[in-house]
């Protein structure tokens, strides 16, 4: 493990998941990584309970950003203390805002992804085990309280709370901010740096998309079973 992303995510963790792995410092793990199987919730479950096998986690990783690795920082850089630290930071408004059109939303809001999430829940026991797991990773942080209600002041105070902690926390922690493109990241690391722009994600957009597409497919794929019987 080369490098330990702790900082929270809404603060461009898939842009850095990009960018790492164009310097070689990957594959790099994100909570894409569980998105994309969802089984691997039951590892990150078994981790919240004390039981964390990190090395199974991250075997072929060489990076992580996000959670839920992010929200481990303290267990992984005791278990890999060569690893170089990043906190990427926003500002508190700006992530609270994130936050809300995102996580928040789908967890708890009233919007179409948590109703549909929700119906993918009652079908699919993989995606009900992740949000259970997120639901709880939230709520042990302290950032986000277990009924979900918060207002957006309240969850900017808790990210800048939660960054100051980690600040305090490490005294080798790399604070970088998207702005700052490559050359922090690339000096932390030792690497060059790339001849080419940092990349830039609208992950908001992508992080909608992803959860609506995922829960039509799954619904859809579960009709077109329960039907199957009745057409033959």
């Amino acid at each position: 493990m080369r490098l330990i992303g702790a900082g929270l995510p809404r603060t461009a963790t898939l842009s850095q998941k990009i960018a790492l792995e164009l310097l070689g410092v990957g594959p790099c793990y994100h909570m894409v990584d569980v998105l994309g199987d969802l089984d691997r919730a039951q590892q990150w479950a078994d981790a919240l309970a004390g039981n964390a096998r990190w090395d199974e986690i991250f075997a072929g990783f060489r990076s992580t950003v996000d959670w839920p690795g992010a929200f481990f920082h303290r267990e992984l850089r005791e278990t890999y203390p060569d690893a170089k630290l990043l906190l990427s930071v926003r500002p508190g408004e700006a992530w609270a805002q994130s936050m809300s059109d995102t996580i928040t939303s789908v967890l708890y809001g009233d919007s179409l992804m948590y109703d549909l999430s929700n119906a993918r829940c009652r079908i699919d026991e993989g995606w009900r085990r992740y949000i259970e797991l997120m639901r709880e990773m939230w709520a042990r942080s302290g950032l986000v309280p277990e009924s979900g209600s918060t207002d957006r002041e309240t969850l900017a105070r808790a990210m800048e709370r939660y960054n100051e902690e980690v600040m305090e926390t490490y005294d080798d922690v790399l604070v970088w901010s998207p702005a700052e493109g490559w050359e922090p990241i690339c000096e932390l690391l030792e690497v060059p740096v790339p001849d080419a722009p940092f990349p830039r994600v609208n992950d908001s957009q992508m992080f909608e998309e992803r959860i609506i597409d995922s829960a039509l497919a799954a619904l859809n794929a579960w009709r077109g079973q329960a039907a199957a019987p009745a057409a033959g």
